[in-house]
């Protein structure tokens, strides 16, 4: 069973690896026809071909790019309508030959709608009706009897995948802009929010001076349970930072612990945030290092002076 799973991924990678060798000038006609949409992209596709073609839009609406799914056959019962003149069509279809794609086809033409391809069979007969034709083919798709859409669905997918991602690039489209698009969820809320939203400040922290012994310091961390405690100086700016981590290791190496200050204990000029950075780019900051940090002092980046403390745990759950 594991040889069988690593063969399928291979041979699904392999699939893919073969259509980015095929993108040419097509695929560039193909994004100029989507960015000249005047309302929004309609993407159909029957069957798994439509599961696809669902994945397709969604991924254009969540990039800025209105999209639409559009079941073939409910076309021709009154869905057409939701066409304005010129707006352009994704076909998705592994025969290149599906009925319902064909008889749609004749119907767009009558919106003026561009039509894009994205065909498992570039030499079946929806190629020659639409005018930009997407090579989707594979050379076996992964189940033993060659016969379910695995392999031709992944490349039909990361095809859709490359359109949109070339629309982003094409319109300047930046994180923020995902952000004001995506308000919900983790990613959402991570490019939504800003440091200052949850970090912890004042009486909620734990302030010690350079001098502070040991003792002090501990007692500081306990009544404000945050893993840390933030040193600083008489102007408020940030000396140091200690962790319940340098506790730990100052009473493995240390005999004479309580004569310890705050000063011996801290790390120096540790990594920091300014308040006003989105949540993101804290994230990165503590977990893309090869010690990821679970705690991070927040610094006012004109005057130095410590604002609070920001916790890994707080980037995921709300307070």
């Amino acid at each position: 069973m594991l040889e069988t799973a690593r063969s399928v991924l291979a041979l699904e990678a392999r699939a893919i690896e073969r259509a980015g060798s095929r993108i040419d000038e097509r695929f560039s006609r193909a994004v100029e026809l989507l960015l000249a949409a005047p309302s929004k992209i309609v993407v159909t596709g029957i069957g798994k071909s439509g599961v696809v073609a669902q994945k397709i839009s969604a991924t254009l609406k969540a990039t800025g790019m209105p999209s639409v799914f559009l079941h073939p056959a409910e076309a021709l019962h009154g869905d057409l309508g939701v066409y304005e003149a010129g707006d352009p069509t994704i076909l998705l279809s592994k025969s290149g030959a599906t009925d319902e794609l064909l008889r749609l086809v004749p119907l767009l033409r009558r919106f003026e709608s561009p039509l894009i391809g994205i065909l498992g069979n570039p030499a079946g007969p929806l190629a020659s009706l639409v005018d930009v034709v997407l090579d989707a083919s594979v050379e076996s798709e992964a189940d033993p009897h060659d016969m379910l859409p695995t392999a031709s669905a992944l490349v039909a997918v990361a095809l859709g995948d490359a359109l949109a991602v070339a629309l982003m690039k094409r319109r300047g489209f930046q994180p923020a802009d995902y952000g004001h698009l995506h308000p919900g969820g983790q990613i959402g809320r991570n490019l939504r929010l800003k440091v200052r939203d949850v970090m912890h400040q004042g009486d909620a922290v734990a302030w010690v001076a350079p001098a502070t012994k040991l003792k002090d310091v501990v007692i500081a961390m306990t009544r404000c349970p945050l893993g840390a405690a933030c040193v600083i100086d008489g102007d408020g700016c940030l000396a140091g930072l200690i962790t319940d981590g340098d506790l730990r290791r100052a009473l493995q190496r240390d005999e004479d612990v309580f004569s310890l200050t705050a000063a011996r204990l801290m790390t120096s000029n540790p990594v920091r945030i300014a308040p006003d950075e989105p949540l993101k780019a804290a994230l990165d900051l503590m977990e893309n290092r090869p010690s990821q940090l679970s705690v991070l002092p927040v610094v006012d980046t004109a005057t130095h002076r410590a604002l609070g403390l920001l916790r890994l745990h707080d980037i995921y759950q709300p307070r």
